[in-house]
């Protein structure tokens, strides 16, 4: 078996070995950036204390938002940049990436010249409801949080360059680089220095946002990569647009998830109490680990989608959707061992605090089955670029999120509010494969190919 494993991977194609190195990459990295997480939490708490690193955290959230200020110009890109190097119009490519890096950059330098102006008016210490000595600290740690998430923003445009290069593998390395080095020096500043919430901020923030500038600056110089490397000259205004058309659609669709995600957990505490959501949580937490494993094996195939796009080898897309619906039912198996499990699993993780009927763990079982089959599809759709359908539905679910999870919340309770999301899931994947083969088939009309 071990010989036939290899002999596939030998045999196949270019695309598909750096599908394999990618997900071979992301597992490994994924696997370190929860040890480090797991690590870094108690580092933190015993470095600041249980407060300080509330305020952080809570600090870091409301800044956090910026990151939506990008408009979907990174995924736009991805698409855009993935498309021209398969047609080998390597100029394209380059005017397309020094086109984004000008794009974000003017944005973000924008909103960081009004973070830091509104800054200057805001009470932190009254807006967190936290004791007035913390007043002029928080100033300072908004000042160093905020300008490294922007100068972050725009150095991930590399990440999005790795991404559409079909190398989502190396991206990860690098942010897990990072978050060791933030790791390694808050681990010094234990044993050097006296607790401070500044210093926090400064290099857990700071030193993963050098690390991407310090990688893409090395790569666009002494690399393959160097023959992207951005230029002014290679900025062309009018491929904004273009960029934007695509990019603004992802950027709802973004959008409209989050906003999902935020409503189903007021309205659980709302029409259910706070007992719902963390019963949500932990059900979420348990079986989330198969969707984390599926979206590893998902995520690199949305550019090795619009490479076989482009180049028109559909026999080759074909064959991928089939080989992850097989990861997928894989997964169904795996979820459908986990229900029974988890009342073991739970009464391990948390004791008898907390009741979990069964009913809540096959709820979330079936929304983590929906969600990994509407990724598939989603996925391979992103990389075509044709997600007008994808964006309709999520807006329409985002307009009527209210009522149907408070409708659902009032007669079935919280198994109610986890199947709504599950449902449009389905609907989601559903769409997706019909869509998918209209697309293949070349019978793709109006909004199915737009």
């Amino acid at each position: 078996m071990i010989s036939e494993i290899k002999n596939k991977f030998v045999n196949s194609s270019e695309r598909s070995k750096d599908i394999v190195k990618n997900v071979g990459l992301s597992l490994g990295t994924k696997a370190a950036s929860i040890l480090s997480s797991l690590l870094l939490v108690p580092m933190t708490i015993n470095y600041v204390n249980p407060t300080q690193y509330g305020i952080w955290l809570t600090l870091s959230s409301v800044i956090g938002w910026i990151a939506f200020f990008d408009l979907g110009l990174g995924n736009g890109f991805r698409n855009k940049f993935a498309e021209a190097k398969a047609q080998g119009n390597m100029l394209l490519a380059r005017q397309l990436l020094s086109t984004t890096y000008f794009a974000i950059g003017s944005i973000i330098g924008v909103v960081l010249i009004a973070a830091l102006v509104i800054n200057s008016f805001v009470d932190w210490s009254a807006f967190l409801k936290v004791s007035p000595v913390y007043m002029e600290e928080l100033h300072k740690i908004f000042i160093v949080v905020c300008t490294f998430t922007c100068i972050n923003m725009v150095a991930n445009v590399f990440s999005s360059l790795l991404a559409a290069d079909q190398k989502t593998g190396y991206s990860s390395v690098i942010t897990c680089i990072g978050q060791y080095l933030s790791l390694l020096v808050i681990f010094v500043l234990t044993k050097t220095t006296s607790g401070s919430l500044y210093n926090l901020a400064l290099y857990y923030s700071g030193i993963p946002c050098l690390v991407m500038v310090a990688v893409s600056l090395y790569m666009f110089f002494f690399s393959k990569y160097k023959v992207y490397r951005p230029g002014f000259k290679y900025i062309k205004v009018s491929l904004v647009r273009n960029i934007l058309q695509l990019g603004t659609q992802f950027f709802v669709i973004y959008l409209c998830l989050i906003a999902i995600f935020q409503i189903v957990n007021i309205v659980i505490t709302r029409e259910i109490g706070p007992l719902g959501v963390t019963q949500y949580n932990i059900a979420n937490k348990y079986f989330n680990i198969v969707y984390m494993l599926m979206n590893i094996i998902v995520s690199p195939f949305w550019s090795a989608i619009t490479d076989a796009y482009v180049k028109k080898d559909y026999a080759w897309i074909v064959s991928m959707r089939n080989r992850l619906m097989r990861c997928w039912l894989c997964m169904l198996v795996c979820c459908a061992f986990m229900v029974p499990m988890s009342s073991l699993f739970y009464r391990i993780w948390i004791g008898q605090s907390v009741e979990m009927p069964l009913q809540i763990s096959v709820a979330m079982a079936f929304l983590i089955v929906t969600q990994s089959y509407g990724s598939i599809f989603m996925t391979m759709i992103n990389g075509i670029g044709t997600v007008r359908i994808q964006m309709v539905v999520y807006v329409l679910f985002a307009i009527f999120s209210w009522p149907l999870f408070k409708l659902s919340a009032s007669y079935f309770g919280l198994v109610g509010v986890i199947a709504i999301p599950a449902v449009v899931y389905l609907a989601q994947g559903i769409l997706g494969n019909i869509q998918l083969n209209k697309i293949l088939n070349h019978t793709a009309k109006g909004i199915w190919i737009k």
